[in-house]
C-alpha cells in the first residue's frame, strides 16, 4: 500500500510542461489533504473558486482522513459502528472493493492496522513488528472482504481494524476538483493533488493536450530529469514509489520494501515506480499503489487483462533498472 508516510516525497514525480502564450491559464494553488494542489484552467471570466475549493477538501477530510479524529473515518476506526458515511466514503468505499478484487487483494484499504504498525500511519503501537506472533495477531483484521456497508450506510467490520483510504483518496480529490470545474462549464483544466493528475480539453496557451513530465527515479534529487512526456485529455495519472529509499543486497540488486496485504510483511518488491494512466485518478491512484506490492510479473500479467489500465514501470533487474511500459501507455507518450 502507498503509506501516507510517503506522500510528501512522492510530490515532483511530475512536472506541468507549458508555454508562455496568452491566453494565460486562472491558476490556484495551496495546501490540503496535508499535501500541496494546484489547479489551473481556461475560463473568459475571473472566477472565485477559493471558497469552493476549500469546501471541498472539508468535506474529504471530514469523511476520510485518518489524520484527524473528528471525522467519520476515524470514529469508525476507534470502533463506533453507528457512523453513517457519506458518498464520498461510499464511493471509495466501492472502487477500492472492486480494485481489491481486481488486484486479488494486493490492493487493501484495510492494510491500514499494519502501516500503523510499522510506524508509517497516523497511530503509534507499542509492539514488536519483527515478531511473527504478533504480524499474526494483526492479520485477524487484514482482508477488505471482511468490511460491508449495510442498508443503513452504516459500516460492519472487525472489531479492532483500521481502515485507510489514504492511497486512493489523494486520486479522488483530484477527480472531484474536476467535477467542480465542470460544473462551472470549464472545458480545459490540468488539476494536480500531491503529483496526482487529470487533465481534460487541451492547454489553450499552446494548443496542444496537457503535457507532464514524467520523473526519471536515476535523476539525482536536487536536479530532477525528465524520462517521458507524456498528454493527457480526459484521463488521471498517479505514481506510487518509494525509488529514494531502496535496499541494495550483497549482488548488488536494488529492492523497495513494501507492505504485503497477503502475509503483512514489509517485503521486497522489484517495482521502483508505477506511473499509471487510467479513466479517473483515483483508479490511477489505486492501480499505482496495488503494482508497488504486486510485483512486475504479477503487474504485466494485470495490464494484460485489463486493457483499460496503463502503466509505465520502474523495474530493478539485478543492479539495473529496466522500464516497462505497456502498450495503452505508450500511446500518451509524445516525447
Amino acid at each position: 500500500m502507498k503509506l501516507s508516510f510517503f506522500f510528501q516525497l512522492l510530490l515532483a514525480i511530475f512536472v506541468f510542461v507549458s508555454c508562455e502564450k496568452s491566453p494565460k491559464p486562472q491558476i490556484f494553488e495551496g495546501n490540503a489533504l496535508g499535501t500541496t494542489f494546484s489547479m489551473q484552467f481556461f475560463h473568459s471570466d475571473e472566477l472565485m473558486l477559493s471558497s469552493s475549493i476549500d469546501s471541498t477538501f472539508t468535506v474529504l477530510n471530514q469523511s476520510l482522513s485518518t489524520y484527524i479524529s473528528t471525522s467519520d473515518i476515524s470514529k469508525i476506526n476507534d470502533g463506533d459502528t453507528t457512523i453513517e458515511v457519506d458518498n464520498q466514503f461510499v464511493t471509495n468505499f466501492e472502487t477500492a472493493k472492486r480494485i481489491y478484487q481486481e488486484t486479488d487483494a494486493y490492493f487493501d484499504p484495510s492494510v491500514g492496522i499494519l502501516v500503523n504498525a510499522y510506524g508509517f500511519g497516523p497511530r503509534k503501537y507499542n509492539i514488536n513488528i519483527n515478531d511473527e506472533k504478533v504480524i499474526d495477531s494483526l492479520m485477524q483484521f487484514v482482508g477488505f472482504d471482511k468490511f460491508q456497508i449495510n442498508s443503513s450506510n452504516t459500516l460492519e467490520f472487525p472489531n479492532g481494524a483500521f481502515l485507510d483510504f489514504n492511497a486512493i483518496a489523494k486520486g479522488y480529490a483530484v477527480d472531484r476538483l474536476g467535477v467542480l470545474l465542470e460544473q462551472k462549464n470549464i472545458e480545459d483544466f490540468l488539476i494536480e493533488v500531491g503529483g496526482e493528475l487529470v487533465g481534460k480539453g487541451f492547454n489553450q496557451a499552446n494548443g496542444n493536450n496537457w503535457r507532464i513530465g514524467v520523473e526519471d527515479p536515476d535523476s539525482p534529487v536536487d536536479d530532477r530529469s525528465f524520462s517521458h512526456i507524456v498528454e493527457l485529455n480526459g484521463y488521471g495519472m498517479a505514481t506510487s514509489g518509494n525509488y529514494r529509499k531502496f535496499s541494495v543486497d550483497d549482488q548488488g540488486n536494488r529492492f523497495v520494501h513494501t507492505i504485503n496485504p497477503k502475509t503483512g510483511k514489509s517485503e521486497k518488491t522489484d517495482v521502483i515506480s508505477a506511473t499509471v494512466i487510467a479513466n479517473t485518478c483515483m483508479e490511477a491512484d489505486a492501480y499505482a499503489t496495488a503494482f508497488m506490492a504486486m510485483g512486475a510479473e504479477k503487474s504485466r500479467e494485470f495490464l494484460q487483462k485489463y486493457t483499460n489500465v496503463h502503466a509505465l514501470l520502474y523495474v530493478a533487474v539485478g543492479d539495473e533498472i529496466q522500464l516497462q511500459i505497456s502498450d495503452g501507455f505508450q500511446a500518451f507518450i509524445v516525447d
